[in-house]
């Protein structure tokens, strides 16, 4: 029988996760994830295998935590127009306040190794429809409430809506301005069609 685990998996998980999140996969080296866990190379990889299967359940928690996040956004009590407006507010103001243009891990992720590993494109794909999924039964319920025109594709509407956070993001990592970043969320905003 082995011996148990001397240290706490999530915070060594979201430890990696900064590393990962920091530098890359490909940058981030095995000195750099122990300094930043303070495990050896035989804890790290005792545990989750190694540099790949421990960036996989890294990249897995955020797809997992930011799916769930605009769930909550995007769901609830009250009408659903609202809610789909503050979310496209929202992410434009959290970019803004993204000082270290760190920007989105999900985004980092996917273009650094969606188009070589498939683990990573499984889980980017699964997020990414989960966040279409959700974007269109918010649309769905604003239609059948009256606030937005009833012959509009809520399906695709949500995939633009979806592109254009991503691009919001994109801009903010690029270290475009908040006037700039707030004006497109406005503009978004203002092209969902009305009732």
């Amino acid at each position: 029988m082995g011996r148990p685990r001397e240290f706490d998996e999530p915070t060594v998980v979201a430890a990696a996760q900064g590393a990962f999140w920091a530098h890359g996969y490909a940058g981030t080296s095995l000195a750099d994830l122990m300094s930043a866990t303070g495990l050896g190379k035989g804890s790290l990889y005792g545990a989750f295998g190694d540099k790949h299967g421990l960036f996989v359940r890294t990249f897995d928690e955020y797809c997992t935590d930011a799916v769930a996040g605009v769930e909550a956004a995007l769901t609830g009590d009250g009408p659903a127009y609202p809610r789909l407006v503050a979310h496209i507010r929202d992410t434009a103001e959290s970019t803004i306040e993204d000082v270290d243009r760190r920007g989105c891990f999900l985004a980092k992720g996917s273009a650094e190794l969606a188009g070589t590993d498939e683990a990573v494109f499984e889980r980017v794909r699964g997020a990414f429809i989960r966040l279409v999924e959700l974007l269109t039964d918010c649309i769905a319920a604003a239609q059948r409430e009256g606030d937005l025109a009833a012959d509009a594709d809520p399906r695709q509407l949500a995939a633009t809506v979806l592109a254009t956070l991503r691009g919001i993001e994109a801009l903010g990592k690029a270290g475009m301005d908040a006037e700039l970043l707030r004006g497109v969320a406005e503009t978004a905003v203002t092209l969902l069609p009305r009732a």
